[in-house]
């Protein structure tokens, strides 16, 4: 089979956006839409084309999923070492080709209805379309060079994104916070990418990848303080997926991200660019799964289940609704990381990455509803906050539908699709490490609990009389809506321990029902407790967030690390270390530079008379150059 044609696919955006941003001033705004959804529509149609014939076709040889890859070289750095680009199509890649094509799609519809009327709609299209081309280039990229080139695109895209109002303080200061923070990360990532290859001789994925191969057995070759320089290696990379999906304790740019319009939080922050770093650590899994039996593995679970719990813990107390989702998306992410984490590579003790990864493509589509649905809500009452919602349920309909939906399908319950993927990664947790299993069922109650405050503060609890009556959504971000509760209701459904497993092997799966039970009754319980505190008007909540006193508002002060890296930022990076070095540089280098650019011109002044142009001076300073010379000659001599 010849994949050649998966090139298209990114490039049918990046077209789309040359195209919006070169001519930006000169196209009506609705043509830009449809261009957009025109564009978006033809890589989603190529990536299910792909899909079907990779999983169902041609992909499976002797019961084993094998990789495909198109690829040129790029630039050759020694005869062994090389950066090529082209396209990998293997499981994870095309899985991931499909969830981005569809919530990009599903996004381009939505803001035809959503940014209709705004001075930038063709602009806001030329971004989408370049996020787009990122990011799918980031999922077929075939090397590690290669994926950290769109890496850094798709960070460039969400600064774009993020920080589209321009003209207002907050977007933009969201913007440059997201930037830098994932670049610091990034530089980890950089440094991680450079000792692999230095210590390997390549960059492919696939070199790397082969647990038979040099890259993987040689892993103990070189050492640096009690850890293999590949470990070191993995965990710097690590950096740069935890920077991306907005892990502890690099979460902090997350929460402001919301900054951005609506249908950027569902693209970014839903099922693409966050998701990265759980994908790139599912594309190098056999390194960290062979290399120093799991060390750097260790790390991702711990660090995912810590960035679960804490995020599930600050989400309750928030009162942006886009704000609870992003915490709520930050703990979602720290359970796929959790479920790498405790994942074996072989049959069914791979059940960790398959779960993880089935859990990212639920994910997507029910997070992406979930911020969707946010969006049409904010659209009709034009705010952001709990406390001028409630009793929409009356005005729409469709949106409220959807909304629960997503929110059953989030809590884990029989049988929307959150239930499979959810219940597949508490399974490999129990069965790997009792300690990450109890965080990640206790998690589970936390998400039921604060995505039903959610839903019943929005559609439910206190009748809200509103100066304008809300209405339901324009067809076009309604539609989105419905596409998307759908595949929540229908998705968990695909055999995704047949499709996608760490050895590509493929397995049965079966429900653990004792652990099913269990965690459906820890997510029942969560949504009861939301419907006694929220579903009508009382003062329980208050009360209870009362009788937590501190806690409470450490929690809603999301524990004050915002605060905490501008003191450490301000106060002591900039004020205590980089304040003297600056006055250093000042007084003293560039103090001895001015010095001695200063002598230079006093000296110049004083000997410029020498230089006059009159030739009677030249020709007095010939003469009495020449008798000094006769004299200290005739000295010489007679001496």
């Amino acid at each position: 089979m010849d994949f050649t044609y998966v090139i298209l696919i990114p490039l049918i955006p990046l077209a789309a956006f040359l195209l919006l941003g070169i001519f930006n001033q000169k196209i009506k705004p609705a043509v830009s839409g449809y261009i957009g959804v025109a564009g978006l529509s033809t890589s989603a149609a190529l990536s299910f084309y792909t899909a079907y014939q990779y999983f169902f076709e041609v992909g499976k040889v002797d019961g084993v999923y094998q990789t495909f890859v198109e690829k040129t070289t790029w630039i050759n750095f020694t005869d062994t070492l090389a950066i090529d680009m082209g396209i990998l199509i293997d499981p994870i890649s095309v899985m991931m080709l499909i969830v981005v094509s569809i919530i990009s799609l599903m996004v381009h519809i939505y803001s035809r209805g959503y940014m209709k009327g705004d001075d930038g709609y063709t602009r806001f299209f030329a971004f989408l379309g370049l996020f787009s081309f990122s990011m799918f280039g980031l999922v077929l990229a075939t090397n590690l060079f290669q994926i950290y080139i769109f890496w850094e695109l798709v960070g460039v895209s969400s600064f774009l994104l993020i920080g589209y109002y321009y003209t207002k303080p907050s977007a933009v200061s969201a913007a440059k916070k997201a930037f830098i923070v994932t670049r610091f990360a990034d530089l980890g990532f950089l440094i991680g990418i450079l000792i692999i290859s230095y210590y390997t001789g390549t960059f492919d994925f696939e070199t790397l990848n082969n647990p038979e191969g040099s890259a993987i057995l040689s892993w103990a070759s070189t050492s640096f303080m009690g850890l293999s320089v590949i470990t070191w290696a993995l965990i710097l990379i690590f950096i740069g997926g935890a920077g991306k999906s907005a892990m502890f304790p690099l979460h902090i740019w997350l929460p402001d991200a919301m900054e951005g319009p609506t249908p950027v939080s569902a693209l970014i922050h839903a099922a693409t660019m966050v998701v990265a770093g759980v994908y790139l650590v599912a594309r190098l899994f056999p390194m960290y799964y062979f290399v120093e039996d799991g060390f750097a593995l260790n790390i991702v679970a711990y660090v995912g289940a810590f960035s679960s719990l804490f995020a599930a813990i600050i989400a309750i107390t928030q009162t942006d609704i886009k704000r609870v989702l992003a915490f709520s998306t930050m703990s979602q992410l720290g359970y796929m990381m959790l479920a790498l984490g405790v994942s074996g590579y072989d049959g069914h003790e791979g059940v960790g990455y398959m779960a993880s990864m089935f859990h990212l493509f639920t994910h997507a589509m029910f997070k992406a509803l979930l911020f969707l649905g946010a969006g049409s809500v904010i659209h009709a009452v034009h705010s952001n906050y709990l406390k001028d919602m409630g009793g929409l349920r009356k005005y729409m309909p469709i949106t409220n539908i959807t909304f629960l939906i997503a929110a059953l399908a989030i809590s884990g319950v029989f049988p929307l699709s959150g239930f499979w993927s959810k219940d597949e990664i508490l399974v490999a947790a129990f069965e790997h490490n009792k300690l990450i299993y109890g965080v990640g069922i206790f998690v589970a109650g936390l998400t039921a609990f604060y995505m039903f405050r959610l839903y019943f503060g929005i559609f439910w609890g206190k009748d809200t009389q509103y100066k304008h009556a809300p209405h339901e959504s324009h067809i076009s971000m309604t539609f989105p809506l419905m596409v998307l509760a759908l595949i929540s209701i229908f998705g968990g459904f695909i055999p995704f321990s047949e499709l996608i497993t760490a050895d590509r092997v493929g397995f049965e799966a079966h429900i653990n029902i004792p652990l099913a039970i269990v965690a459906t009754v820890v997510g029942l319980t969560g949504i009861g407790l939301a419907y006694v505190f929220y579903k009508k008007e009382n003062d329980l909540a208050d009360r209870f967030s009362n009788a937590f006193g501190v806690f409470y508002k450490w929690t809603f002060n999301k524990f004050y690390f915002d605060e905490i890296y501008l003191f450490v930022t301000k106060n002591i990076i900039f004020n205590r270390i980089a304040t003297p070095i600056a006055w250093f540089d000042k007084k003293f280098v560039d103090g001895t530079m001015e010095g001695i650019g200063n002598k230079t011109v006093v000296i110049s002044k004083k000997i410029k008379g020498i230089q006059s142009g009159k030739v009677q001076d030249y020709a007095f300073g010939f003469i009495a150059g020449v008798v000094v010379l006769a004299l200290v000659f005739i000295y010489l001599w007679t001496n």
